[in-house]
Protein backbone atom coordinates (compact mmCIF):
# COMPACT_ATOMS: atom_id res chain seq x y z
CA UNK A 1 0.00 0.00 0.00
CA UNK A 2 1.53 3.50 -1.22
CA UNK A 3 1.59 6.41 1.67
CA UNK A 4 -0.83 8.20 0.58
CA UNK A 5 -3.51 5.52 0.56
CA UNK A 6 -2.56 4.48 4.08
CA UNK A 7 -2.90 7.62 5.08
CA UNK A 8 -6.53 8.61 3.84
CA UNK A 9 -7.47 5.11 4.45
CA UNK A 10 -6.66 5.81 8.09
CA UNK A 11 -8.30 8.96 8.08
CA UNK A 12 -11.26 8.24 6.66
CA UNK A 13 -11.56 4.99 9.71
CA UNK A 14 -11.12 7.07 12.63
CA UNK A 15 -13.44 9.75 10.79
CA UNK A 16 -15.72 7.25 11.23
CA UNK A 17 -15.04 5.64 14.48
CA UNK A 18 -15.60 9.39 15.71
CA UNK A 19 -19.35 9.73 14.98
CA UNK A 20 -19.32 10.90 11.29
CA UNK A 21 -21.97 9.23 9.12
CA UNK A 22 -22.25 11.57 6.14
CA UNK A 23 -19.50 13.30 4.47
CA UNK A 24 -19.21 15.05 1.19
CA UNK A 25 -16.55 15.38 -1.82
CA UNK A 26 -15.74 17.01 -4.93
CA UNK A 27 -13.88 15.29 -7.53
CA UNK A 28 -9.63 16.28 -7.71
CA UNK A 29 -6.67 14.57 -8.97
CA UNK A 30 -4.78 15.88 -5.51
CA UNK A 31 -7.58 14.49 -3.11
CA UNK A 32 -7.96 10.98 -4.72
CA UNK A 33 -6.75 9.29 -1.55
CA UNK A 34 -9.24 10.90 0.54
CA UNK A 35 -12.58 9.98 -2.45
CA UNK A 36 -10.78 6.20 -2.93
CA UNK A 37 -11.35 5.80 1.02
CA UNK A 38 -14.73 7.74 1.40
CA UNK A 39 -15.92 5.87 -1.16
CA UNK A 40 -15.27 2.08 0.30
CA UNK A 41 -16.69 3.49 3.44
CA UNK A 42 -19.63 4.17 1.40
CA UNK A 43 -19.49 0.62 -0.66
CA UNK A 44 -19.06 -1.17 3.11
CA UNK A 45 -22.44 1.24 4.66
CA UNK A 46 -20.13 2.98 7.22
CA UNK A 47 -21.34 6.09 5.91
CA UNK A 48 -23.56 7.88 3.16
CA UNK A 49 -21.41 10.04 0.12
CA UNK A 50 -22.50 13.13 -1.37
CA UNK A 51 -20.76 13.99 -4.63
CA UNK A 52 -20.93 17.32 -5.76
CA UNK A 53 -18.86 19.03 -8.32
CA UNK A 54 -19.00 22.79 -7.23
CA UNK A 55 -17.17 23.28 -3.92
CA UNK A 56 -19.27 26.04 -2.51
CA UNK A 57 -22.44 24.05 -3.30
CA UNK A 58 -20.44 21.00 -1.57
CA UNK A 59 -19.87 22.87 1.56
CA UNK A 60 -22.98 24.49 2.18
CA UNK A 61 -24.46 20.96 0.97
CA UNK A 62 -22.40 19.81 4.23
CA UNK A 63 -23.52 22.32 6.17
CA UNK A 64 -26.75 21.47 5.42
CA UNK A 65 -26.55 18.06 6.72
CA UNK A 66 -24.60 18.77 9.87
CA UNK A 67 -26.77 21.44 11.22
CA UNK A 68 -29.51 19.27 10.72
CA UNK A 69 -27.94 16.76 12.26
CA UNK A 70 -26.00 17.96 15.05
CA UNK A 71 -23.35 16.02 14.09
CA UNK A 72 -19.57 16.22 12.51
CA UNK A 73 -19.70 16.30 8.57
CA UNK A 74 -16.51 16.75 6.70
CA UNK A 75 -16.28 18.09 2.77
CA UNK A 76 -13.40 17.21 0.99
CA UNK A 77 -11.67 19.18 -2.05
CA UNK A 78 -8.29 19.30 -3.75
CA UNK A 79 -6.13 21.94 -3.37
CA UNK A 80 -5.93 25.54 -5.31
CA UNK A 81 -8.91 27.50 -5.48
CA UNK A 82 -11.33 24.61 -4.98
CA UNK A 83 -10.12 25.33 -0.84
CA UNK A 84 -11.36 29.32 -1.11
CA UNK A 85 -14.93 27.91 -2.28
CA UNK A 86 -15.60 26.46 0.81
CA UNK A 87 -14.87 30.06 2.92
CA UNK A 88 -18.90 31.22 2.75
CA UNK A 89 -19.25 27.62 4.34
CA UNK A 90 -17.14 27.97 7.05
CA UNK A 91 -17.95 31.68 7.91
CA UNK A 92 -21.39 30.74 8.31
CA UNK A 93 -20.80 27.31 10.43
CA UNK A 94 -18.32 29.43 13.17
CA UNK A 95 -21.02 32.13 13.35
CA UNK A 96 -23.63 29.19 13.67
CA UNK A 97 -21.50 27.02 15.94
CA UNK A 98 -21.83 24.10 13.36
CA UNK A 99 -19.62 20.79 13.19
CA UNK A 100 -18.29 21.16 9.91
CA UNK A 101 -15.12 19.61 9.26
CA UNK A 102 -13.16 20.82 6.40
CA UNK A 103 -10.48 18.13 4.63
CA UNK A 104 -8.13 19.86 2.22
CA UNK A 105 -5.69 18.26 0.18
CA UNK A 106 -2.18 19.97 -0.44
CA UNK A 107 0.78 19.48 -2.39
CA UNK A 108 3.84 17.89 -0.26
CA UNK A 109 6.33 20.48 1.07
CA UNK A 110 8.43 20.15 -1.86
CA UNK A 111 6.28 21.25 -4.11
CA UNK A 112 5.21 24.31 -2.09
CA UNK A 113 6.49 27.66 -2.90
CA UNK A 114 8.30 26.14 -6.24
CA UNK A 115 5.47 27.36 -8.86
CA UNK A 116 3.69 24.05 -8.69
CA UNK A 117 0.66 23.42 -10.76
CA UNK A 118 -3.10 24.52 -8.36
CA UNK A 119 -0.71 25.03 -5.60
CA UNK A 120 -2.07 27.84 -3.03
CA UNK A 121 -0.64 28.43 0.87
CA UNK A 122 -3.57 26.81 2.74
CA UNK A 123 -2.51 26.63 6.11
CA UNK A 124 -4.50 28.66 8.22
CA UNK A 125 -6.47 29.73 4.97
CA UNK A 126 -9.68 30.28 6.82
CA UNK A 127 -7.95 32.27 9.71
CA UNK A 128 -9.87 32.62 12.97
CA UNK A 129 -13.18 31.71 12.29
CA UNK A 130 -12.16 27.72 12.63
CA UNK A 131 -12.24 26.62 16.09
CA UNK A 132 -9.01 24.22 15.62
CA UNK A 133 -6.31 23.84 12.95
CA UNK A 134 -3.75 21.35 11.32
CA UNK A 135 -1.69 20.82 8.77
CA UNK A 136 -0.35 17.33 8.24
CA UNK A 137 2.48 16.48 6.07
CA UNK A 138 2.81 13.94 3.27
CA UNK A 139 3.05 9.97 5.00
CA UNK A 140 6.23 8.03 4.31
CA UNK A 141 6.91 4.81 4.42
CA UNK A 142 7.88 4.55 8.22
CA UNK A 143 6.00 3.10 11.52
CA UNK A 144 4.65 5.79 14.39
CA UNK A 145 2.20 7.67 12.14
CA UNK A 146 -0.83 6.03 12.66
CA UNK A 147 -0.93 6.62 16.15
CA UNK A 148 -0.64 10.31 15.14
CA UNK A 149 -2.81 10.70 12.57
CA UNK A 150 -5.70 8.81 14.36
CA UNK A 151 -4.90 11.36 17.40
CA UNK A 152 -5.31 14.21 15.43
CA UNK A 153 -8.79 13.25 13.51
CA UNK A 154 -10.13 12.79 16.82
CA UNK A 155 -9.14 16.15 18.24
CA UNK A 156 -10.38 17.97 15.48
CA UNK A 157 -13.86 15.95 15.69
CA UNK A 158 -13.50 16.99 19.87
CA UNK A 159 -12.79 20.55 18.36
CA UNK A 160 -15.90 20.39 15.97
CA UNK A 161 -18.19 18.82 18.48
CA UNK A 162 -17.26 21.63 20.95
CA UNK A 163 -16.78 18.25 23.24
CA UNK A 164 -15.16 20.06 25.80
CA UNK A 165 -15.51 23.63 25.03
CA UNK A 166 -19.35 24.06 24.40
CA UNK A 167 -17.95 26.09 21.61
CA UNK A 168 -19.00 23.76 18.22
CA UNK A 169 -17.92 24.72 14.98
CA UNK A 170 -15.99 24.48 11.63
CA UNK A 171 -12.49 22.79 11.82
CA UNK A 172 -9.86 22.34 9.22
CA UNK A 173 -7.32 19.40 8.19
CA UNK A 174 -4.77 20.74 5.94
CA UNK A 175 -3.51 17.05 4.72
CA UNK A 176 -0.72 17.17 2.31
CA UNK A 177 -0.82 13.81 -0.16
CA UNK A 178 2.21 12.72 -2.40
CA UNK A 179 2.32 10.72 -5.57
CA UNK A 180 1.16 8.36 -6.03
CA UNK A 181 -2.73 9.14 -5.29
CA UNK A 182 -4.37 6.20 -6.57
CA UNK A 183 -4.55 2.68 -5.00
CA UNK A 184 -2.04 0.38 -5.73
CA UNK A 185 -3.59 -2.76 -5.25
CA UNK A 186 -1.74 -4.06 -1.87
CA UNK A 187 -2.79 -4.00 1.63
CA UNK A 188 0.66 -4.24 3.12
CA UNK A 189 1.81 -1.22 5.48
CA UNK A 190 5.14 -0.95 7.61
CA UNK A 191 2.56 -1.20 10.83
CA UNK A 192 -0.85 -2.17 11.25
CA UNK A 193 -3.19 0.75 10.19
CA UNK A 194 -5.85 -0.80 12.40
CA UNK A 195 -7.46 1.47 15.09
CA UNK A 196 -8.88 0.50 18.61
CA UNK A 197 -10.22 -3.53 18.86
CA UNK A 198 -13.73 -2.07 20.35
CA UNK A 199 -14.33 -0.12 16.84
CA UNK A 200 -14.26 3.18 18.86
CA UNK A 201 -12.42 6.39 18.72
CA UNK A 202 -8.52 6.15 19.13
CA UNK A 203 -9.18 9.21 21.93
CA UNK A 204 -12.57 10.24 23.91
CA UNK A 205 -13.27 13.35 25.49
CA UNK A 206 -14.72 13.04 28.44
CA UNK A 207 -17.58 15.66 28.58
CA UNK A 208 -17.23 18.39 30.43
CA UNK A 209 -19.44 18.66 33.86
CA UNK A 210 -22.48 20.80 33.74
CA UNK A 211 -21.48 23.56 36.04
CA UNK A 212 -24.45 24.94 38.53
CA UNK A 213 -27.08 26.44 37.35
CA UNK A 214 -26.94 30.51 37.53
CA UNK A 215 -29.61 32.06 39.80
CA UNK A 216 -31.60 35.00 37.95
CA UNK A 217 -34.27 37.04 39.55
CA UNK A 218 -35.19 38.81 36.68
CA UNK A 219 -38.20 41.31 37.40
CA UNK A 220 -42.06 40.20 37.35
CA UNK A 221 -42.21 42.49 34.16
CA UNK A 222 -39.52 40.28 32.38
CA UNK A 223 -39.76 39.42 28.70
CA UNK A 224 -37.93 36.92 27.09
CA UNK A 225 -36.89 37.64 23.33
CA UNK A 226 -35.85 34.30 21.52
CA UNK A 227 -32.82 34.36 18.51
CA UNK A 228 -31.48 32.22 16.49
CA UNK A 229 -30.13 29.53 18.64
CA UNK A 230 -29.32 25.53 18.69
CA UNK A 231 -32.11 22.98 20.15
CA UNK A 232 -30.33 23.05 23.33
CA UNK A 233 -30.48 26.57 24.18
CA UNK A 234 -33.74 26.77 23.34
CA UNK A 235 -34.60 24.13 25.34
CA UNK A 236 -33.35 26.30 28.03
CA UNK A 237 -35.59 28.89 27.19
CA UNK A 238 -38.29 27.26 27.41
CA UNK A 239 -37.79 26.03 30.68
CA UNK A 240 -36.88 29.71 32.04
CA UNK A 241 -40.37 30.53 30.63
CA UNK A 242 -41.97 27.81 32.24
CA UNK A 243 -40.92 28.52 35.25
CA UNK A 244 -41.54 31.77 35.33
CA UNK A 245 -44.47 32.51 33.30
CA UNK A 246 -42.74 35.62 31.37
CA UNK A 247 -43.98 36.24 27.53
CA UNK A 248 -41.60 34.81 25.28
CA UNK A 249 -41.34 36.48 21.51
CA UNK A 250 -39.54 34.75 19.12
CA UNK A 251 -37.84 34.44 15.80
CA UNK A 252 -38.59 31.46 13.02
CA UNK A 253 -35.49 29.62 13.66
CA UNK A 254 -35.11 29.93 17.89
CA UNK A 255 -37.34 26.30 17.68
CA UNK A 256 -39.62 28.07 19.82
CA UNK A 257 -41.48 30.23 17.26
CA UNK A 258 -44.63 27.86 17.53
CA UNK A 259 -44.75 28.18 20.88
CA UNK A 260 -44.01 32.20 21.15
CA UNK A 261 -45.94 36.00 21.17
CA UNK A 262 -45.55 37.45 17.57
CA UNK A 263 -42.03 38.79 17.05
CA UNK A 264 -44.19 41.59 15.37
CA UNK A 265 -45.52 42.73 19.07
CA UNK A 266 -42.16 44.55 19.44
CA UNK A 267 -43.34 47.08 16.71
CA UNK A 268 -46.12 47.77 18.55
CA UNK A 269 -45.49 51.30 20.23
CA UNK A 270 -48.69 51.15 22.61
CA UNK A 271 -47.88 48.18 23.83
CA UNK A 272 -44.44 48.89 24.40
CA UNK A 273 -45.55 52.28 26.42
CA UNK A 274 -48.42 50.54 28.16
CA UNK A 275 -47.04 47.67 29.27
CA UNK A 276 -43.18 48.10 28.46
CA UNK A 277 -40.76 45.36 30.11
CA UNK A 278 -38.90 46.15 32.73
CA UNK A 279 -35.92 43.56 32.14
CA UNK A 280 -35.26 41.85 28.79
CA UNK A 281 -34.05 38.45 28.50
CA UNK A 282 -31.93 37.70 25.52
CA UNK A 283 -31.61 34.15 24.49
CA UNK A 284 -29.10 33.29 21.71
CA UNK A 285 -28.69 35.94 19.04
CA UNK A 286 -31.30 37.77 17.82
CA UNK A 287 -30.78 38.83 13.52
CA UNK A 288 -34.09 40.12 12.20
CA UNK A 289 -35.93 42.98 13.32
CA UNK A 290 -34.93 46.41 14.09
CA UNK A 291 -37.37 46.36 16.38
CA UNK A 292 -35.31 43.97 18.65
CA UNK A 293 -32.45 46.38 19.02
CA UNK A 294 -34.34 49.55 19.49
CA UNK A 295 -36.25 47.56 22.39
CA UNK A 296 -32.77 46.99 23.94
CA UNK A 297 -31.69 50.46 23.83
CA UNK A 298 -35.10 51.77 25.05
CA UNK A 299 -34.28 53.83 28.05
CA UNK A 300 -35.13 51.95 31.47
CA UNK A 301 -34.79 48.46 30.46
CA UNK A 302 -32.70 46.27 31.94
CA UNK A 303 -30.87 43.90 29.20
CA UNK A 304 -29.44 40.17 30.13
CA UNK A 305 -28.25 38.32 27.81
CA UNK A 306 -28.35 34.07 27.63
CA UNK A 307 -25.67 32.84 24.97
CA UNK A 308 -25.37 28.94 26.31
CA UNK A 309 -21.68 30.39 24.58
CA UNK A 310 -18.38 31.98 25.32
CA UNK A 311 -19.10 34.26 22.53
CA UNK A 312 -20.32 37.52 23.08
CA UNK A 313 -24.20 38.29 21.91
CA UNK A 314 -24.70 42.26 22.56
CA UNK A 315 -25.29 43.65 19.45
CA UNK A 316 -26.94 46.72 20.99
CA UNK A 317 -24.29 47.21 23.85
CA UNK A 318 -26.49 47.52 26.51
CA UNK A 319 -26.17 44.11 28.35
CA UNK A 320 -26.16 43.76 32.26
CA UNK A 321 -25.39 40.56 32.51
CA UNK A 322 -24.39 37.83 30.23
CA UNK A 323 -25.14 34.24 31.01
CA UNK A 324 -23.56 31.36 29.46
CA UNK A 325 -25.23 28.14 31.66
CA UNK A 326 -28.75 27.03 32.87
CA UNK A 327 -30.55 29.48 34.64
CA UNK A 328 -32.13 28.75 38.23
CA UNK A 329 -35.24 31.35 38.03
CA UNK A 330 -35.92 32.76 41.30
CA UNK A 331 -38.71 35.61 40.36
CA UNK A 332 -42.08 34.92 38.31
CA UNK A 333 -44.17 37.14 36.28
CA UNK A 334 -46.48 39.76 36.88
CA UNK A 335 -49.68 37.99 36.31
CA UNK A 336 -51.38 41.37 34.65
CA UNK A 337 -48.28 41.96 32.13
CA UNK A 338 -47.75 38.62 31.60
CA UNK A 339 -51.62 38.42 30.58
CA UNK A 340 -51.54 42.20 28.43
CA UNK A 341 -48.57 40.53 26.56
CA UNK A 342 -50.64 37.10 25.64
CA UNK A 343 -53.75 39.22 24.69
CA UNK A 344 -51.58 41.17 22.46
CA UNK A 345 -50.16 38.20 20.71
CA UNK A 346 -53.51 36.57 19.84
CA UNK A 347 -55.08 39.66 18.56
CA UNK A 348 -51.95 39.97 16.17
CA UNK A 349 -52.35 36.59 14.96
CA UNK A 350 -55.35 37.38 14.10
CA UNK A 351 -54.48 40.45 12.19
CA UNK A 352 -51.79 38.10 10.49
CA UNK A 353 -53.45 35.31 9.54
CA UNK A 354 -55.70 37.00 6.75
CA UNK A 355 -52.50 37.85 4.77
CA UNK A 356 -53.22 34.29 3.73
CA UNK A 357 -55.47 34.54 1.05
CA UNK A 358 -53.40 36.61 -1.11
CA UNK A 359 -50.32 35.96 -3.08
CA UNK A 360 -48.04 38.09 -1.32
CA UNK A 361 -44.58 37.20 0.35
CA UNK A 362 -46.55 37.05 4.12
CA UNK A 363 -49.36 35.18 2.38
CA UNK A 364 -46.80 32.78 0.91
CA UNK A 365 -45.41 32.45 4.45
CA UNK A 366 -48.65 31.69 5.93
CA UNK A 367 -50.24 29.01 3.38
CA UNK A 368 -46.32 27.42 4.38
CA UNK A 369 -47.66 27.22 8.05
CA UNK A 370 -50.96 25.85 7.05
CA UNK A 371 -49.81 22.82 5.71
CA UNK A 372 -46.69 21.98 7.76
CA UNK A 373 -47.21 19.20 10.60
CA UNK A 374 -45.24 19.01 13.89
CA UNK A 375 -41.96 17.52 13.49
CA UNK A 376 -41.84 18.66 9.48
CA UNK A 377 -38.62 20.61 8.58
CA UNK A 378 -38.63 24.44 7.47
CA UNK A 379 -35.35 25.49 5.49
CA UNK A 380 -36.12 29.64 5.46
CA UNK A 381 -33.51 31.76 3.53
CA UNK A 382 -32.58 35.08 4.42
CA UNK A 383 -33.94 38.64 3.47
CA UNK A 384 -37.89 38.66 2.91
CA UNK A 385 -38.69 34.93 3.10
CA UNK A 386 -37.34 34.46 7.00
CA UNK A 387 -39.33 38.03 8.04
CA UNK A 388 -42.32 37.11 5.84
CA UNK A 389 -42.14 34.11 8.31
CA UNK A 390 -41.79 35.80 11.30
CA UNK A 391 -45.55 37.16 10.51
CA UNK A 392 -46.98 33.32 10.06
CA UNK A 393 -48.42 31.34 12.90
CA UNK A 394 -46.29 27.99 12.69
CA UNK A 395 -47.82 25.26 14.76
CA UNK A 396 -45.68 24.60 17.34
CA UNK A 397 -43.24 21.07 16.76
CA UNK A 398 -42.08 22.18 13.36
CA UNK A 399 -37.96 22.88 12.76
CA UNK A 400 -37.25 25.84 11.24
CA UNK A 401 -33.21 25.74 10.20
CA UNK A 402 -31.70 29.68 8.68
CA UNK A 403 -28.30 30.50 7.65
CA UNK A 404 -28.58 33.31 10.53
CA UNK A 405 -24.72 33.05 11.41
CA UNK A 406 -23.51 35.58 9.15
CA UNK A 407 -27.24 35.84 7.10
CA UNK A 408 -25.95 35.70 3.56
CA UNK A 409 -27.97 34.43 0.27
CA UNK A 410 -25.45 31.65 -0.86
CA UNK A 411 -25.82 28.48 -0.62
CA UNK A 412 -29.18 28.08 1.13
CA UNK A 413 -30.52 25.45 -1.92
CA UNK A 414 -27.56 23.11 -0.92
CA UNK A 415 -28.41 23.43 2.97
CA UNK A 416 -31.65 23.23 2.33
CA UNK A 417 -31.25 19.61 0.11
CA UNK A 418 -28.30 18.74 3.12
CA UNK A 419 -30.89 19.67 5.94
CA UNK A 420 -33.48 17.63 4.33
CA UNK A 421 -31.32 14.54 3.65
CA UNK A 422 -30.37 14.87 7.30
CA UNK A 423 -33.71 15.10 8.17
CA UNK A 424 -35.20 12.10 6.23
CA UNK A 425 -32.71 9.88 7.38
CA UNK A 426 -33.63 10.41 11.20
CA UNK A 427 -36.99 9.30 10.48
CA UNK A 428 -38.32 13.06 9.23
CA UNK A 429 -40.96 12.80 6.86
CA UNK A 430 -41.40 16.20 5.12
CA UNK A 431 -39.02 19.08 4.18
CA UNK A 432 -39.80 22.22 2.63
CA UNK A 433 -37.55 25.51 1.89
CA UNK A 434 -38.85 28.76 1.24
CA UNK A 435 -36.25 31.17 -0.41
CA UNK A 436 -36.12 34.36 -2.50
CA UNK A 437 -35.44 34.18 -6.49
CA UNK A 438 -31.98 36.03 -5.98
CA UNK A 439 -31.12 33.65 -3.21
CA UNK A 440 -32.04 30.64 -5.36
CA UNK A 441 -30.05 31.59 -8.40
CA UNK A 442 -27.29 32.60 -6.01
CA UNK A 443 -26.93 28.56 -5.76
CA UNK A 444 -28.32 27.45 -8.58
CA UNK A 445 -25.89 24.77 -8.84
CA UNK A 446 -27.36 23.18 -6.13
CA UNK A 447 -29.92 21.67 -7.63
CA UNK A 448 -27.07 19.80 -9.65
CA UNK A 449 -27.22 16.39 -8.10
CA UNK A 450 -25.72 13.33 -10.09
CA UNK A 451 -27.54 10.11 -10.93
CA UNK A 452 -26.04 7.82 -8.56
CA UNK A 453 -26.37 10.92 -5.36
CA UNK A 454 -28.94 10.72 -2.32
CA UNK A 455 -32.04 12.63 -3.08
CA UNK A 456 -34.16 14.00 -0.64
CA UNK A 457 -37.83 14.45 -0.64
CA UNK A 458 -37.48 18.44 -0.97
CA UNK A 459 -40.23 21.07 -1.44
CA UNK A 460 -38.54 24.35 -2.37
CA UNK A 461 -40.82 27.57 -2.83
CA UNK A 462 -39.48 30.08 -4.69
CA UNK A 463 -40.73 33.49 -4.04
CA UNK A 464 -39.99 35.44 -7.70
CA UNK A 465 -40.28 38.92 -7.38
CA UNK A 466 -37.78 39.57 -9.92
CA UNK A 467 -34.75 41.49 -7.89
CA UNK A 468 -33.76 42.45 -4.21
CA UNK A 469 -37.33 43.22 -2.77
CA UNK A 470 -36.02 43.65 0.74
CA UNK A 471 -34.38 47.06 0.01
CA UNK A 472 -37.41 48.51 -1.09
CA UNK A 473 -38.35 48.12 2.78
CA UNK A 474 -35.24 49.63 4.06
CA UNK A 475 -33.78 53.21 3.44
CA UNK A 476 -32.87 52.81 -0.38
CA UNK A 477 -36.38 52.07 -0.92
CA UNK A 478 -37.52 55.62 -0.21
CA UNK A 479 -39.24 57.52 -2.83
CA UNK A 480 -36.61 60.54 -2.93
CA UNK A 481 -34.18 57.53 -3.51
CA UNK A 482 -36.01 56.16 -6.33
CA UNK A 483 -33.19 57.35 -9.16
CA UNK A 484 -30.95 54.84 -9.21
CA UNK A 485 -32.64 52.38 -6.82
CA UNK A 486 -33.86 49.50 -9.51
CA UNK A 487 -30.76 48.67 -11.11
CA UNK A 488 -28.22 49.17 -8.42
CA UNK A 489 -30.54 47.46 -5.44
CA UNK A 490 -34.07 46.10 -6.87
CA UNK A 491 -31.20 44.12 -9.79
CA UNK A 492 -33.81 42.54 -11.99
CA UNK A 493 -32.73 40.04 -14.10
CA UNK A 494 -35.70 38.18 -15.72
CA UNK A 495 -33.95 34.53 -15.47
CA UNK A 496 -36.49 31.71 -16.64
CA UNK A 497 -37.00 29.75 -13.31
CA UNK A 498 -38.70 26.87 -15.30
CA UNK A 499 -36.17 26.58 -18.03
CA UNK A 500 -33.22 26.69 -15.38
CA UNK A 501 -34.62 23.97 -13.52
CA UNK A 502 -35.45 22.20 -16.76
CA UNK A 503 -31.61 22.08 -17.35
CA UNK A 504 -30.95 20.28 -14.52
CA UNK A 505 -34.18 17.95 -15.05
CA UNK A 506 -35.69 19.10 -11.81
CA UNK A 507 -39.57 19.44 -11.26
CA UNK A 508 -41.04 22.80 -11.62
CA UNK A 509 -44.62 24.28 -11.03
CA UNK A 510 -45.51 28.09 -11.74
CA UNK A 511 -48.58 29.14 -9.51
CA UNK A 512 -51.04 32.38 -9.76
CA UNK A 513 -53.28 31.48 -7.04
CA UNK A 514 -53.48 30.78 -3.30
CA UNK A 515 -55.33 27.58 -4.47
CA UNK A 516 -52.86 26.51 -6.99
CA UNK A 517 -50.03 27.23 -4.04
CA UNK A 518 -51.87 24.63 -1.49
CA UNK A 519 -51.97 22.29 -4.32
CA UNK A 520 -48.04 22.54 -5.49
CA UNK A 521 -47.29 21.91 -1.82
CA UNK A 522 -48.85 18.50 -1.46
CA UNK A 523 -45.61 16.13 -0.84
CA UNK A 524 -43.92 14.84 -3.88
CA UNK A 525 -41.13 12.63 -4.06
CA UNK A 526 -38.12 13.83 -5.14
CA UNK A 527 -36.49 17.60 -5.20
CA UNK A 528 -39.05 20.45 -6.73
CA UNK A 529 -39.92 24.09 -7.19
CA UNK A 530 -42.38 25.67 -6.70
CA UNK A 531 -42.27 29.11 -8.11
CA UNK A 532 -44.14 32.30 -7.05
CA UNK A 533 -44.49 35.59 -8.93
CA UNK A 534 -44.84 38.79 -7.16
CA UNK A 535 -44.67 42.26 -8.03
CA UNK A 536 -42.08 43.72 -5.38
CA UNK A 537 -43.34 47.45 -6.28
CA UNK A 538 -46.50 46.39 -4.05
CA UNK A 539 -44.36 45.34 -1.26
CA UNK A 540 -43.57 49.02 0.89
CA UNK A 541 -47.28 49.50 0.78
CA UNK A 542 -48.22 45.91 2.03
CA UNK A 543 -46.16 45.87 4.88
CA UNK A 544 -46.98 49.06 5.86
CA UNK A 545 -50.83 47.93 6.07
CA UNK A 546 -49.71 44.71 7.14
CA UNK A 547 -48.26 46.94 10.28
CA UNK A 548 -51.43 49.22 10.58
CA UNK A 549 -53.72 46.10 11.33
CA UNK A 550 -51.71 44.67 13.70
CA UNK A 551 -51.06 47.85 16.21
CA UNK A 552 -54.93 48.56 15.43
CA UNK A 553 -55.59 44.83 16.38
CA UNK A 554 -53.56 45.72 19.54
CA UNK A 555 -54.65 48.45 20.59
CA UNK A 556 -58.26 47.36 21.07
CA UNK A 557 -57.27 44.73 23.28
CA UNK A 558 -54.92 46.68 25.76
Amino acid sequence: MNPSTAFATVLVDELVRGGVHEAVVCPGSRSAPLAYALAAADAAGRLRLHVRIDERTAGFLALGLAKASGQPVPVVTTSGTATANLHPAVLEASHSGVPLVVLTADRPAELLGVGANQTVDQVRLYGTSVRHEVSLPAADGRPGQVGWWRSTVCRALVAATGALTGEPGPVHLNLALRDPLVPDGTTDWVEPLDGRPDGGAWTVAAKAQDSEPELYAGAPRTLLVVGDCPPALADRARRVAEASGWPVVAEPSSGLAGEALPLALLGVPALLEAWAPERVLVVGRPTLSRTVGALLRRPGVVVDVLTGTERWYDAALTASTVFTGELEVLGSADSDFAAAWTRAGQAARKAQWPVGSDLTGPGVAAALARILDPDDLLVVGSSNPVRDLATANLPSGVRVLANRGVAGIDGTVSSAVGAALAHQAAGGSHAYAVMGDLTFLHDATGLVIGPDEPRPDLCIVVVNDDGGGIFGLLEQGADELSGPFERVFGTPHGTDLAALCAATRTVHVRVSTPAELAAALAPQSGVHVVEVPLDRRARRAQQVELDRRIAEAVAQVL
